[in-house]
């Protein structure tokens, strides 16, 4: 659930950084002409990006006036209305790119992950992101992941503790390393090591970590190494998995598969907006 005083901020943020010196082209009017504006979808997907239309244009204009039809999560279709908008044409056409931006990108990513857990849904494994996010778009991408009926991975650095491979390349051993990150936790704090191999696979069970990530690993070598692993360590699959191979993924036995390309690899929803005098 995203914290509406947090994406307030971040909205007051990018109305800055588009309109640092003014909007030029919507100087033209009247400040006290009225519009509507209709966003409508160009596409079918999973809609996400309900606080963004009801916070965005607030940012200029605080009683204006906003018509929300869907709720995130939703499906829709191509020509649906998503929102009518009425209130100043400046702050309509001010605040149109930046919202668009945003709902369509977040809708993106919500339909896409849905695609993905639609696919897998005959297992029981849990489709969840990565910490690939876009710098300032973090808490709105992972938003979109889990309104597509994913699960987000870390949010931030602090989200548990993630030994990969740089991790233990700077560490005398992984047992070492993992000692050493048993001091740093708490008690609901969780500790997650790459692997790559077979000798990194012994050298982390015995260090009894909480979760392994099979990191680049062909499906085919993870349902034959995944018996080693004790039932009490949680399993997880990462690295180039897309909608083509996430099923041979999902069935090697796997509790998790983080799919980075679920933020850098993105088509957006098509979403017009349309104003009226």
């Amino acid at each position: 659930m995203l914290n509406k005083l947090h994406v307030q901020e971040k909205l007051k943020q990018f109305y800055l950084e588009d309109n640092h010196y003014g909007d030029l082209s919507s100087s033209i009017f009247d400040i006290n002409q009225q519009g509507t504006l209709t966003l409508l979808s160009k596409d079918e997907g999973i809609f996400c990006g309900e606080i963004i239309l009801q916070e965005s244009f607030k940012i200029i204009e605080s009683d204006i006036q906003t018509d929300i039809a869907v709720k995130d999560g939703d499906s829709v279709k191509k020509g649906q209305v998503l929102a009518v908008v009425k209130g100043s044409v400046t702050t309509l056409l001010t605040m149109e790119r930046i919202t668009l931006n945003l709902i369509q990108r977040m809708s993106g990513i919500a339909t896409s992950t849905h695609q993905i857990v639609q696919k897998v849904q005959h297992t029981n494994v849990k489709i969840v992101d990565t910490r690939k996010t876009t710098p300032g778009l973090g808490m709105f991408e992972k938003h979109a992941v889990h309104v597509g009926g994913g699960y987000n991975h870390r949010r931030t650095l602090n989200d548990g503790l993630m030994l990969k491979d740089n991790h233990i390349s700077f560490s005398k051993s992984i047992d070492d390393l993992v000692s050493k990150a048993k001091r740093h936790i708490g008690p609901m704090d969780k500790i997650e090591i790459e692997i790559e191999d077979e000798q990194t696979l012994t050298d982390a069970v015995q260090a009894d970590v909480n979760i392994m990530m099979f990191d680049n690993c062909t499906p085919e070598w993870i349902k034959e190494h995944i018996v080693k692993v004790p039932s009490h360590i949680q399993t997880e699959a990462s690295g180039n998995i897309n909608i083509n191979n996430v099923v041979q993924y999902a069935e090697t036995g796997v509790d998790y598969i983080s799919i980075g390309s679920l933020f850098y690899d993105q088509h957006a929803l098509d979403i017009s907006a349309k104003v009226v005098i």
